[in-house]
């Protein structure tokens, strides 16, 4: 069976950078979720403006549909993901999904933003991200990670990698 993983979290998280490491370990293709935001969405965030579920639910389609898709392959996509909700959504279009919650303070997280360039998500909009966030619950499919380690990237994506297998 191949991988298929959302790796999700607020902005900040390492999504990107955990996600691509993980890919890579599993040897799968990686895409992040971001790139599949329609324009709209893109220049509302930009501007400084939080999404709202009309906003998010045909892009969480379109991840959905997207790890459906890699079902041979195998994938790794970076998706906030932040409701349960929206993880369901999810399960509903590839139910084999397994996600891999980045957890971490507040400080670290506008920490890492402040350090970002050319990112269209703005620092004033982690406090909406983390008021929407539902952490994963346990009885969701997948495993959290904690940033708080300030492990690079890619020792990271190594354990998040020896978790799922242990799972």
């Amino acid at each position: 069976m191949t991988p298929l993983v959302v790796v999700m979290g607020v902005s900040g998280s390492g999504k990107t950078s955990v996600g691509t490491a993980l890919a890579a370990e599993l040897g799968v293709p990686f895409m992040d979720a971001d790139d599949l935001h329609p324009a709209a969405n893109v220049a509302k965030m930009a501007a400084g403006h939080p999404l709202n579920d009309e906003d998010r639910w045909p892009w969480l389609a379109r991840v959905g549909a997207e790890l459906a898709d890699a079902e041979k392959t195998g994938l790794v996509i970076a998706c906030s993901a932040l409701k349960r909700t929206y993880r369901s959504a999810i399960l509903v279009a590839e139910p084999r999904t397994r996600f891999v919650d980045l957890e971490g303070s507040r400080a670290l997280l506008v920490s890492r933003m402040s350090r970002r360039e050319g990112h269209f998500m703005p620092v004033s909009l982690l406090d909406s991200q983390l008021a929407t966030l539902e952490p994963l619950a346990a009885d969701e499919p997948g495993i959290t990670v904690s940033l708080d380690s300030l492990a690079p990237p890619p020792g990271l994506a190594a354990e998040a990698a020896r978790l799922l297998r242990a799972e």
